[in-house]
């Protein structure tokens, strides 16, 4: 099959540093290579990639000339391509594809992996017909909304990790501590997370960057001692392999509806159960009992603590490699291409 993968060219594909969407393009580029698909990547100039490259990108792509030059550019480059791919596959913006939604010869389909622009999705559905399909990193992100019944084809492709990258820890100390990985900040819930640590009477450490200083100065640092409570701040791949191998659990106690958390699949792949929040797709990727728990609230993440003993580390990261690999994405991603074509 020929496919056209766009991502936006704020980052390389893949990222240096952070950037979960940017992850999930090289990865299924990278997988469908391996397939025998030919495919082609239009997204930053320095990505990686194993496929042929269409580099487009005006920095720092802020204001209305850059974004103009950006959309220009990724239109010139997607009409090129007419007539030569089966697929066109965007992550990035919806607007790109404006210049090929009338095209009923070129299957579309559109990523979100944030807020769907519901207006957009309409008007594109209209265009493109049965020639567009759109697509949610979780099923809450499109059903949330009262107009998600009403806008468009929709199918749910989870995000993926590369387990290969994380070492799968069979067991741990009974005194191993919690961990919390995020950006601090208070939809991401830190403070609840010490609040579970400590009802629970267990360590914690948290990482990540300080998204929100007021926040961190008043509702964790107080509590950071460097014995039961430590910030170890930002960390590369190296260190969160290492600490979430070693977790009792990741900690999720998320105060808005998130897409998706990669990180819950970074911990699964470790083998390390997850704790969550019931909000977003915290009730989709967490099955209860086998890779964690969803609880409501602190006090119940806290009684959840005491039954990870119940959880088996190794079939915790058997589900990650079934739900969540590369492999059991690209395959979802390859089933919807089919499907789209037929």
């Amino acid at each position: 099959m020929r496919i056209a993968i766009t991502a936006d060219p704020y980052l390389p594909v893949p990222p240096r540093l952070y950037g979960g969407i940017e992850r999930v393009v090289a990865m299924l580029v990278a997988g469908l290579v391996r397939r025998g698909h030919d495919v082609t990547l239009i997204a930053h100039p320095d990505s990686r990639t194993p496929a042929p490259l269409v580099p487009y990108g005006v920095p720092p792509h802020r204001g209305w000339y850059p974004r103009t030059r950006e959309l220009m550019q990724i239109a010139g480059a997607l009409l090129t391509l007419r007539g030569k791919v089966d697929i066109i596959h965007s992550f990035g913006r919806l607007a790109a594809l404006a210049p090929v939604l009338p095209m009923q010869s070129v299957q579309k389909i559109q990523s979100y992996q944030r807020a769907i622009p519901w207006r957009g999705v309409r008007r594109a559905s209209r265009i493109a017909g049965n020639s567009v399909w759109f697509t949610g990193c979780s099923t809450s992100l499109y059903t949330s909304d009262d107009d998600a019944a009403k806008s468009g084809r929709w199918r749910t492709v989870f995000n993926c990790v590369d387990v290969s990258r994380y070492d799968m820890v069979a067991a741990v100390p009974a005194d191993a501590p919690l961990v919390f990985l995020g950006r601090i900040e208070p939809i991401k819930g830190t403070h609840d997370a010490v609040a579970i640590a400590r009802a629970a009477s267990r360590r914690l450490v948290i990482a990540g960057n300080i998204a929100d200083a007021a926040y961190f100065r008043s509702e964790v640092e107080p509590h950071v001692d460097d014995k039961t409570i430590t910030y170890v701040g930002e960390i590369d791949d190296v260190a969160k392999n290492r600490i979430l191998g070693q977790a009792a659990a990741l900690l999720m106690p998320i105060g808005w509806n998130e897409p998706f958390g990669i990180v819950m699949t970074e911990a699964f792949a470790c083998g390390t159960p997850v704790i969550g929040f019931a909000r977003g797709s915290v009730p989709e990727v967490v099955r209860e009992g086998v890779n964690g728990f969803v609880v409501a609230s602190p006090t119940e993440a806290a009684d959840a603590v005491s039954r990870l003993s119940r959880i088996d580390r190794v079939a915790v990261r058997h589900d990650c490699e079934q739900r969540f690999s590369c492999d059991a994405v690209v395959d979802a991603y390859a089933r919807l291409y089919a499907e789209a074509v037929a």
